[in-house]
């Protein structure tokens, strides 16, 4: 799998809506532990404990319950038809993105919703708006 700077190293990783990003995020840190990895604009942030990580992004009132789950995947083209043949609904079709990450989006039998990436370059957060968080 490449090493994208803009991605976590996190293989499965929680995305969870908060109405307040920096306000959950900077909660998150103080109560839990986490550590800021990188902020997107004021609507996502990306959050590290130890090798796992999640991201907390903002909420709408469309997710106000919503959550997805994002998995690293070596080939997203590969993954994407093995779970057209399992009968997933599909709601995003693989997808290139300026940060370095090729996705799709599916919605498992329970209606929770999945989004599988493949890491396809480098890229440095900040040449698509994100800010990289110095951990050291």
């Amino acid at each position: 799998m490449i090493a994208n700077r803009s991605s976590p190293a996190a293989t499965v990783i929680p995305l969870l809506p908060y109405v307040d990003v920096a306000e959950a995020a900077e909660w998150l840190c103080r109560a839990f532990g986490f550590k800021e990895r990188l902020r997107i604009g004021d609507h996502r942030v990306q959050l590290v404990f130890g090798d796992g990580a999640v991201i907390v992004t903002e909420r709408s009132d469309a997710s106000a319950a919503a959550h997805t789950v994002h998995v690293r995947v070596e080939d997203a083209d590969r993954h994407h038809e093995q779970a057209v043949r399992a009968g997933a609904a599909i709601l995003r079709p693989p997808t290139d993105h300026p940060y370095g990450e090729r996705q799709y989006t599916a919605e498992d039998i329970g209606g929770h919703r999945w989004t599988f990436s493949q890491s396809i370059a480098d890229v440095d957060p900040a040449s698509w708006g994100g800010t990289a968080i110095d951990l050291g």
